[in-house]
């Protein structure tokens, strides 16, 4: 549910929503949702300061206190 957020948010964002995909990795303590996307978006992604990218992780923030997992997000140019 959390990946499939971050996907549609980023091809709202992104100027190449086609190349957008997201890659969930289970961990122990830490699940880690890795955004693929064109290497011309993710400065879209990102943000000004980091703004954006804060957001999305501000919007993960709240679904922890629901499901008790925690999540990292990281934004990665696809190959």
């Amino acid at each position: 549910m959390i990946a499939e957020f971050v996907a549609q948010f980023a091809k709202l964002i992104a100027s190449n929503p086609e190349d957008v995909r997201v890659e969930v990795i289970e961990g122990d303590e830490v699940t880690e949702i890795v955004l693929y996307a064109n290497q011309a978006d993710i400065g879209k992604l990102i943000g000004k300061s980091g703004k954006m990218i804060g957001a999305i992780k501000t919007v993960i923030s709240g679904c922890k206190a629901k499901d008790g997992v925690s999540y990292r997000i990281n934004v990665e140019p696809i190959e």
